[in-house]
């Protein structure tokens, strides 16, 4: 964005719902090709060495590189794997391999984890050259123009082939994710621009001239046939404008909050079965923060489930339990089936509801029989302009945020308690929002290293007061001014040692309750970002410290917008 204020939006936007008049770019960059192991690195089948055809060695390679990785212990994600790797095998590899347990990517395994490890042992000359070769290729792919500003593009390299992992226990795990060719690529650019050249001797699937859509190329990936697109970077004005708008959006439903949840409220007694389930419905979306559950693609095979599409399977009710009344417990698999588990208590209108909705219904039927997502969300336009389930989600993680900073933090904590607070109000969003993680691999290991370093300062700090205590005695019995300053310094120690101390321990109290949760994606897409700009100009904390370089750039826009006032 060129300078310091350049969100001049309104001034650019077209009225015919175009979004371009002018789109120049150089299309995407390839994975490189395949690279044959060396002569020495084998793989075995039932003990005895065996050379594979090129295809079926780079399918395996997938595998050996995933071995250390518990997924490659998983039976579905083995059998997935078996499946797929069987098609790109010849006749006679097919014959001879007929059993995944026989086979022995040990050799190839460590080949790579020498190779990784080569990379880590460069000198700086070497990863100089590849940062200037990197550089050169965004320099050149990187960015495009689009009307008369030079944009940044997102991920202008395309993914390279590998396995399919998926997030939870995904069914697809292990399928094979083909190499991206020329031939599956559609590109996007303007009629009047230099259109990108394909590889030579390939061609493009098609180039189109679209400006109603801001992506610049797209293909359909061939494990759960999704559209892939490439698209400008975050920082870029288009989605800096976009990401504004979303969360204005938000800001408008404050205004009208109270009014449609009196009015949610009313429909819980309604004559008709419909309006009581879309209430009931609502109540959950805003309550619990829940997906609305969008109508499946044909062909995705995880039953992944929001709001609207809740089986009578995926609740419990109990009239009184752990000494709550009316609690509903929820269990099922949200979106990148990731498990919603949550027992909450509910108000007796709702639980008397819900228990009217259950009669008479089989477990796989549907909780909201009379409801779907474009039913609720035509509701939600006729409520407010522009309003879907998402934006309640945006606006009760932005509203849930700004109270709990104000209820954390308090003026005499140091900066690193500060963020100890920030981060704590991050989690209550991430935690309303279900954005969980499994704990990092090297949770344990890196919790370690850090209880050493506590336990060093710990035994540093006792030393330094040793150390002072000593001083004052003798500065009692001396009474001169070299004794004097000793004391001075020695108190000034402890001080430092105790604030190095704190900061630690910060720092463990921090690492362990953030464990199971992911802060990340509440922080991309739902938390308004002026909320931490503004808490971090009001308590003097540099932006840093909560953005790193890409969110900074993301939020430009709400760095340059927002002053320590800013209310959500």
């Amino acid at each position: 964005m060129s300078g310091p204020l350049d969100y001049q939006w309104e001034e650019e936007r077209y009225t015919d719902g175009s979004k371009w008049r002018f789109l120049e770019h150089k299309g995407p960059v390839f994975a490189p090709p395949y690279e044959p192991l060396p002569k020495n690195v084998k793989f075995y089948y039932d003990g005895k060495p065996m050379k594979l055809s090129a295809p079926a060695e780079e399918v395996a390679t997938f595998f050996a590189k995933m071995l250390d990785h518990e997924y490659t212990t998983k039976d579905i994600f083995r059998k997935n794997f078996y499946k797929d790797w069987r098609k790109e095998m010849t006749s006679e590899e097919k014959s001879k391999i007929s059993d995944l347990n026989k086979c022995d990517f040990t050799e190839m395994s460590d080949y790579f984890k020498a190779q990784s490890e080569a990379r880590k042992q460069m000198t700086k000359e070497e990863k100089q050259k590849i940062r200037e070769e990197n550089e050169r290729t965004l320099q050149e792919y990187g960015f495009c123009v689009m009307d008369n500003h030079k944009e940044r593009i997102g991920n202008f390299r395309i993914e390279p082939p590998g396995l399919f992992r998926g997030r939870g226990d995904h069914p697809k795990m292990g399928m094979l994710k083909r190499r991206i060719r020329p031939e599956d690529i559609i590109i996007n650019c303007s009629k009047d621009s230099k259109h990108p050249k394909p590889p030579p001797g390939t061609k493009w699937k098609e180039v189109r001239h679209d400006n109603k859509v801001t992506w610049l190329v797209s293909w359909t990936e061939n494990i759960q046939g999704s559209i892939k697109y490439i698209m400008l970077n975050p920082s870029s004005r288009i989605k800096g404008e976009k990401d504004w708008q979303k969360y204005e959006t938000a800001r408008r439903l404050k205004k009208c909050v109270d009014r449609i949840r009196t009015q949610y409220r009313d429909d819980w007694k309604s004559k008709e079965m419909r309006i009581r389930q879309r209430a009931v419905a609502l109540y959950f979306i805003d309550k619990l923060a829940l997906r609305a559950g969008n109508e499946k693609e044909e062909g995705e095979t995880a039953d992944t489930v929001g709001c609207c599409s809740l089986r009578v399977e995926h609740i419990k009710l109990y009239p009184e339990i752990d000494g709550q009344e009316f609690v509903v417990e929820f269990d099922f698999l949200g979106k990148d089936s990731i498990r919603y588990y949550n027992k909450i208590p509910v108000e007796k209108r709702v639980f008397k509801n819900l228990q009217l909705f259950l009669e008479n219904k089989q477990p796989e039927d549907d909780l909201f029989d009379r409801l779907n997502t474009s039913i609720l969300n035509k509701h939600l336009q006729e409520l407010m302009d522009g309003l879907t389930a998402k934006v309640f989600r945006t606006y009760n993680a932005s509203i849930t945020l700004q109270q709990q900073l104000k209820e954390l933090t308090t003026p005499e904590e140091n900066i690193p308690a500060k963020i100890l607070s920030y981060n704590r109000a991050n989690r209550a969003v991430a935690i309303l929002c279900n954005h969980q993680r499994a704990p990092p691999k090297t949770f344990e290991k890196s919790m370690q290293n850090l209880q050493t370093k506590i336990d060093a300062k710990k035994d540093q700090l006792s030393d330094a007061r040793r150390e002072l205590k000593s001083a004052k005695a003798d500065a009692k019995m001396r009474k001169d001014e070299k004794t004097k300053k000793a004391v001075d310094t020695k108190k000034k120690a402890v001080q430092r040692i105790e604030e190095q101390l704190m900061k630690l321990e910060v720092q463990a109290t921090d690492r362990e309750e953030n464990k199971q949760i992911a802060l990340g994606t509440s922080k991309l897409n739902y938390l308004d970002p002026r909320i931490s700009v503004a808490w971090c100009k009001k308590w003097d904390v540099s932006i840093e410290k909560i953005y790193n370089k890409t969110q900074r750039e993301k939020f430009a826009w709400a760095i340059d917008m927002a002053d320590e006032d800013f209310e959500f």
